[in-house]
């Protein structure tokens, strides 16, 4: 009965050929599924990477969280609206813009990698539109670009605010410490 076909009597099923350079059935469609997705891995590390390196406009990384927040670019006006009662510096989109508790008055940016890219630093110089009375200016990032300052602190941008007015970035404790919002003519302390 070995090697028999039980549905058509007197039939031997044929047996499976033993070719080392071929897969057994199914195991062809596993191997192909194993390539992909180790392609699929090396391309997003190596966006990731790429990413991670960039200094293009809106600051390290700023494909996707500048385009969601609005990313200042160079030599754009400041402006200010009211958000929830409160005169709010915004960048000329109208996405607002915060300040990180942990970078000092000395202008230097505590908040590089991963952290710049859910807080896209604006971009400088920038200038400063009607009703901004607080002192504009610029540093040096770590990766070399220029970030636009507010009474001395770095200024950034939220990758959580995905349409100009909203706040949602103000007074969250993520890495590494408090981000405000800065309001016009109460700058950083």
């Amino acid at each position: 009965m070995i090697g028999q076909n039980i549905s058509r009597p007197g039939r031997e099923k044929p047996t499976a050929r033993r070719n080392p350079g071929r897969a057994a059935p199914g195991q062809g469609r596993h191997r192909w599924r194993l390539s992909w997705l180790a392609s699929a891995a090396a391309i997003a590390a190596a966006l990731t990477v790429a990413a991670c390196g960039s200094s293009s406009a809106g600051g390290a990384a700023s494909a996707t969280p500048g385009a969601a927040s609005g990313a200042a670019v160079s030599g754009s006006a400041l402006e200010t609206t009211t958000i929830s009662g409160a005169a709010v510096l915004t960048n000329a989109q109208g996405f607002t813009l915060y300040w990180f508790a942990p970078d000092t008055a000395t202008t230097t940016s505590r908040c590089n990698g991963s952290c710049a890219q859910i807080w896209p630093p604006v971009n400088g110089p920038a200038t400063a539109g009607p009703g901004i009375p607080g002192r504009l200016g610029t540093i040096t990032r770590s990766d070399g670009a220029t970030q636009a300052t507010y009474d001395g602190h770095p200024l950034y941008t939220y990758a959580g605010d995905t349409r100009p007015g909203q706040a949602n970035g103000n007074n969250l404790n993520l890495n590494g410490g408090l981000w405000h919002e800065v309001t016009a003519g109460a700058g950083p302390s």
